[in-house]
C-alpha cells in the first residue's frame, strides 16, 4: 500500500511541476468524453498445497458530460476466475458486467476536481463445472476527484461511501443474498487514470 500511495503522491507532483509551466493543464466542460476502467490479471501458485489460480478482468467505463457538471456513461467488463487443486479444476468461473453510472463535478473545469458517484451494476457469473449461475446487482454512491496532469490525462481516485449487493443463484428456490455497507473504507481507496478526448 505505501508503493501505491508514493507512486500516487510522486505522480500528483510530477503533474503539478507541470502544470505551473503551463497553464490550461485541464478540466473538464460539456460535451466532453472520458474513458477509464479495469485491467487486472493475477495468479497465484501455492506449492505447499498444490493449489494454482488465476483471474482476469477487464471493464472499460465510457463517459459523457451532458452539461458543465453532470457525466453520464456505462461500463461493459469481463472477468473469469479459475483454480487447479492438485492437477483438477475445482472453479472455472466467469461472467459479464454491465453498468450504468452518474456523476456530478462540483468543479469540473479546474485542474483538480472533486465529484460524487451513483452506479449501478448488474453481473452474472456461470461455473463452467457445473453448469451454475450467480446474477446479482450492485448499487453504490461514492466521492471521487481527478487530478489532470496533462489537458488529456487525469489521474483518478475513489471511495465508496455507500453500497448495496443482492446475489442470487440461477436455481429454481434459491433465495437472494444482501448485503449493505456504509462508510468510507479508506484502506480500498482505488486509483486509475482517466483520458479525455
Amino acid at each position: 500500500m505505501k508503493k501505491v500511495l508514493l507512486s500516487a503522491v510522486a505522480l500528483l507532483a510530477f503533474g503539478f511541476a507541470n502544470a505551473q509551466e503551463g497553464k490550461g493543464n485541464g478540466g473538464f466542460s460539456k460535451g466532453d468524453v472520458f474513458v477509464t476502467g479495469a485491467f487486472t490479471f493475477g495468479t497465484t501458485n501455492d506449492k505447499n498445497n498444490d493449489v494454482k489460480t488465476n483471474s482476469f478482468e477487464i471493464a472499460p467505463q465510457v463517459g459523457f458530460f451532458v452539461n458543465e457538471n453532470i457525466a453520464v456513461g456505462g461500463k461493459l467488463g469481463f472477468g473469469s476466475y479459475k483454480t487447479e487443486d492438485t492437477g483438477v479444476d475445482t472453479v472455472d468461473m466467469s461472467g459479464l458486467t454491465l453498468g450504468a453510472f452518474g456523476r456530478y463535478y462540483f468543479t469540473p473545469a479546474n485542474q483538480f476536481s472533486l465529484f460524487g458517484q451513483l452506479g449501478f451494476d448488474y453481473s452474472s457469473m456461470e461455473n463452467k463445472l457445473t453448469n451454475y449461475k450467480v446474477n446479482g446487482i450492485d448499487a453504490g454512491l461514492g466521492l471521487g476527484m481527478n487530478y489532470f496532469v496533462s489537458s488529456n490525462f487525469s489521474i483518478e481516485a475513489g471511495v465508496a461511501v455507500l453500497g448495496f449487493t443482492s446475489e442470487k443463484a440461477d436455481v429454481s428456490g434459491a433465495k437472494a443474498s444482501t448485503s449493505f455497507n456504509f462508510g468510507g473504507d479508506w484502506r480500498a481507496v482505488t486509483f486509475g487514470v482517466n483520458y479525455k478526448f
